[in-house]
């Protein structure tokens, strides 16, 4: 089958919730070589999603789908990211082992990749925080990124961290608050003000 036959049947798939359980060795088959970028990068995504409902069918597939954050290409890192966050959200241990591995992805070329970095530790951390707390100091940096979706994006960890332990998140509040107010992006003012409220609120209770 062509690109354009294998997508249509990946993106019929994906919004045939129902169906997801049955297709995951079939849609994760198409991980191999064989296949062209585009289409291994959608099959990334969508094992991601099936990976936060079915966590526990898509367990032999991890590796693999952490292999590709070594691609030479930038879509397939990002989309190997974004899974890995989907499927840490859903289940913690099932990443645990590549944590580090997910962690080094900060550090890449690729601004798309970086975003998908932050926004794959937000999903992880809203089930999982305690993974987090002592890996602040990274996400306070990110703020400050050469990329705007990055910054953007950045502040958020620390709300999703504050409203479940916000005691990881105090030693944050000055300077986030500093941002809030001075930043020259509007969004990351709103974003790290978010962050602010959201953490002071959890230290009330």
């Amino acid at each position: 089958m062509d690109d354009n036959v294998i997508l249509k049947e990946l993106r019929d798939l994906t919004k045939d919730r129902h169906s997801w359980k049955a297709n995951i060795d079939y849609v994760a088959d198409k991980l191999d070589n064989a296949y062209s970028n585009a289409v291994r990068a959608k099959v990334l995504w969508l094992l991601g999603e099936m990976g936060l409902i079915y966590p526990e069918k898509i367990e032999g597939y991890v590796a693999d789908i952490v292999s590709y954050m070594d691609s030479d290409d930038s879509k397939l890192r990002e989309r190997s990211v974004n899974a890995i966050g989907r499927i840490g959200r859903a289940d913690k241990n099932l990443i645990i082992h590549h944590l580090d591995k997910l962690m080094d992805m900060r550090l890449d070329e690729s601004e798309n990749v970086r975003h998908a970095f932050v926004w794959a530790c937000e999903n992880i951390a809203s089930t999982a925080p305690e993974l987090f707390c002592k890996k602040m100091d990274i996400f306070y940096e990110m703020i400050f990124d050469s990329g705007q979706k990055v910054r953007i994006e950045a502040p958020e960890m620390f709300r999703v961290i504050g409203k479940q332990k916000p005691d990881c998140v105090t030693p944050y509040l000055e300077k986030l608050e500093w941002i809030a107010q001075n930043d020259d992006n509007r969004i990351v003012r709103i974003h790290s003000a978010g962050a602010v409220r959201i953490t002071n609120k959890a230290l009330l209770k």
